[in-house]
């Protein structure tokens, strides 16, 4: 790869959220309450996450989003910065920053639920003002947490300057065939991989093929239902499996190292930015993916989102052994 567009900087455009934590033994059923064991509040947001994801392996990397003008906003812009995370593109308007309430169980499995904020004035408009800052690109991320129209107009941008966006498409919605048709990665997990390949239910498919997960012909089927919306390449993020990906001809799966989970809070935004900075590193796509669930596998032994993203030296000690 060339190196001079290799340094090319990966743009980041998403959600910024504090991130308030609850420890418990489970998660709770509808209507129960639970006694907490603990509570943390730390950085977050999908965007967020995968900006600081890219800045801790050492990748240039800036952030287009919003936070509110409140004590949250003001402490979030500055954790961004002191983790070498560009904030030209981040501005702070009036009202409330986004938060996630998280539930994570003693397992390491969590619940969350979403309160936009400020995220909700990523609008098109405010894409647009940043168009310079994307084109400059080497990769664009994105996410669900904004407006979708917001990120109708980042595809658009992209398409038109030949800038690869990889999809987050969490959380899951419908999204146009004109999106979809414009994204280069898209990374579903496997609920949003269901939703996204209209082959029913998650459930029915773990149902279908034992507590293990789907086997290596399911995965195959939802990929490639995945890739008939219009998307250009696959990544099926599976949890403790690993993930599978589609892409020029490759279809197979990569398998994660077996650790002991704590919290599995953003292993998939750890996965996005780790696979962003190995293409933009120059590894084929299948290297990218082996080194991006490297550095997933570590984020789970940690809690908290932004607190978990691992360094390079630490997802190449990983890749050695």
């Amino acid at each position: 790869m060339d190196t001079a567009k290799s340094m090319r900087p990966i743009v980041v455009v998403g959600s910024i959220n504090m991130d308030l934590v609850s420890a418990a033994p489970r998660i709770p059923i509808a209507g129960e309450t639970l006694l907490g064991s603990g509570f943390h509040m730390h950085p977050g947001g999908k965007g967020a996450n995968q900006a600081v994801a890219i800045a801790r392996l050492g990748y240039p990397v800036e952030m287009i989003g919003m936070v509110g003008a409140d004590l949250f906003g003001e402490q979030l812009r500055l954790h961004l910065q002191s983790v070498g995370v560009g904030v030209a593109g981040v501005e702070t308007v009036k009202g409330p920053t986004g938060i996630a309430a998280i539930t994570v169980a003693s397992s390491g499995e969590n619940c969350i639920v979403v309160t936009p904020g400020a995220n909700a004035a990523v609008s098109p408009e405010y894409v647009e003002q940043h168009r310079s800052l994307i084109r400059s690109a080497g990769m664009v991320l994105a996410q669900l947490e904004i407006p979708v129209e917001s990120v109708e107009r980042l595809a658009e941008i992209c398409a038109e300057t030949d800038v690869p966006l990889m999809l987050d498409p969490a959380p899951a919605r419908a999204l146009s065939s004109r999106l979809l048709q414009r994204v280069r990665w898209i990374t579903p997990n496997e609920t949003e991989a269901e939703f996204y390949s209209n082959r029913g239910s998650a459930q029915q498919s773990v149902d279908d093929h034992g507590s293990n997960g789907p086997g290596t012909a399911a995965l195959q089927q939802t990929a490639r239902a995945v890739l008939a919306r219009g998307p250009r390449n696959v990544i099926l993020k599976l949890g403790a499996r690993g993930a599978y990906i589609v892409s020029d001809g490759i279809e197979q799966q990569v398998t994660a190292p077996s650790v002991d989970v704590v919290d599995t809070t953003a292993a998939g935004d750890a996965l996005n930015g780790a696979f962003a900075v190995a293409i933009m590193s120059g590894r084929i796509p299948l290297q990218s993916l082996q080194f991006a669930v490297a550095a997933a596998s570590i984020s789970v032994t940690r809690s908290g989102a932004q607190p978990s993203m691992p360094t390079m030296a630490e997802v190449s000690s990983v890749l050695e052994h």
